[in-house]
């Protein structure tokens, strides 16, 4: 990471050519910026019309000035913003006139943010949430982001590590005045069915992760069945575009493909697999492969079944969970009950209901979940090792009052370490440097 102390600029809206963009300046020579390239510094947060000036004099282009002083800024610095008109020659004359400043420079990824963290603005929940919630491309996603970034998965984490360190202090204040005689270990009884109620507490949000998980990377659907059973067919109609190759020629998906579709504002990667059977042709054998690799990884399998000719591979009897649908459908006179749903790629026959089976099952998974829930592998570790040692301070009852307190500390550290309120520096690089340059 370059110098703290450095004044840093960047372009903090989309790409140009757009009508309008914004420029964002953050540091200690913010102000002296604004003197030199609009003539004075504007009011505290109050928009001004400026004239943005070269050193010569020269107009580069006139919009609008905001001016932040710290501490009650995004980053916590002195910050500006410019909204000028956002074509790549204006951007580029106000970039050159800004790199001509000594000490000013270009931010590198994430590095807003990342000053808004050291400078206690942002937790890391937080920041994360901010990440998410610029990449939300789904209605959920852009919930769950909301959520992180407003300090609601924050303000759970930073109640418990609270508890945890209430429940030391009181078990320390026993240890040390064991002489006082109003009612021995009621104290530490009290304090021990708290942390029983934590342990719970903590064990019930940790089995919501798989769905945070979920709602940010997707809900793996997966299609399978045997040969020409129409699964890329399917995919090209739910896509509503070519994906896939579709022939007559049994087995010619050689590979995984998949596509991303919106569901009930959930995100849902639908994928395609080549059909399950013995294969002779190597490449093939080796997409058979990947097709069981995706099926065990799958949170819903499409059990497709071609009703002209039905066969299901052997070994996809025992999928679950998943739903087999009947495929082919025009070219079937009577209905079958043999099938959960049955549908026609050609005629669009079954395709809304497959759509809406989907989306209720997603639905259901999700049924009375608050969005305070993680979404991150890191979060998990964490919050797992922290149930560990809370784990571990509960069930050793024969072990010394000193050594269950430690247990409790390293619980505390380990929710600590979620919001970043202890010593993260080898997560920072990792986090910030997801971020796009004008964060």
């Amino acid at each position: 990471m370059a110098m703290l102390n450095d004044t840093i600029y960047a372009l903090s809206s989309g790409a140009p050519p757009s009508g309008v963009s914004v420029i964002r300046i953050s540091g200690p020579l913010t102000r002296d910026i604004l003197a030199r390239l609009v003539g004075s510094v504007p009011a505290a947060r109050h928009v001004s019309h400026r004239t943005i000036r070269t050193r010569n004099n020269q107009p580069i282009d006139s919009g609008l000035v905001l001016f932040f002083p710290a501490p009650h800024s995004f980053t916590g610095e002195d910050v500006a913003e410019l909204q000028i008109h956002g074509s790549k020659a204006v951007l580029a004359a106000l970039f050159q006139a800004l790199g001509e400043i000594p000490g000013v420079r270009m931010a590198v990824e994430g590095e807003f943010s990342r000053r808004a963290f050291e400078n206690g603005k942002l937790d890391l929940v937080e920041v994360e949430g901010l990440a998410d919630l610029i990449g939300a491309e789904t209605e959920m996603q852009r919930r769950l982001a909301v959520e992180h970034s407003a300090g609601g998965l924050s303000t759970i984490y930073d109640s418990w590590a609270e508890r945890l360190t209430r429940a030391r202090a009181l078990i320390e204040a026993e240890l040390d005045f064991p002489d006082e005689d109003d009612v021995p270990g009621s104290v530490s009884d009290m304090v021990w069915a708290d942390m029983e109620k934590l342990r719970n507490d903590i064990q019930h949000h940790l089995a919501a992760a798989s769905a945070g998980e979920i709602i940010r990377d997707g809900f793996k659907v997966v299609i399978a069945g045997a040969p020409n059973a129409g699964k890329s067919s399917l995919l090209n109609a739910l896509a509503r575009r070519d994906v896939a190759i579709v022939t007559e020629i049994a087995g010619t998906t050689r590979d995984v493909l998949q596509v991303d579709l919106d569901i009930d504002g959930y995100l849902i990667k639908l994928y395609d697999t080549a059909g399950l059977r013995q294969a002779d042709d190597r490449v093939e054998m080796e997409g058979v492969r990947r097709a069981r690799i995706a099926l065990r990884d799958a949170d819903l399998v499409l059990l497709l079944v071609d009703m002209v000719n039905p066969l299901i591979p052997d070994d996809l009897e025992q999928t679950s969970p998943h739903v087999t649908v009947g495929t082919k459908r025009d070219l079937i006179d009577i209905a079958s009950d043999r099938y959960d749903l049955e549908i026609s790629t050609a005629t669009g026959v079954g395709l809304p209901e497959l759509r809406r089976l989907i989306g209720n099952i997603v639905e259901k998974r999700f049924a009375g979940l608050s969005m305070a829930i993680p979404s991150r592998q890191r979060h998990k570790d964490s919050l797992t090792k922290c149930l560990a040692a809370l784990e571990a301070a509960l069930s050793q009852t024969d072990v010394n009052l000193e050594l269950r307190t430690e247990q409790l500390r390293i619980a505390a550290e380990y929710l600590g370490r979620i919001t970043g309120r202890v010593d993260v520096e080898h997560l920072l690089g990792v986090i910030f440097s997801e971020f796009c340059i004008g964060k």
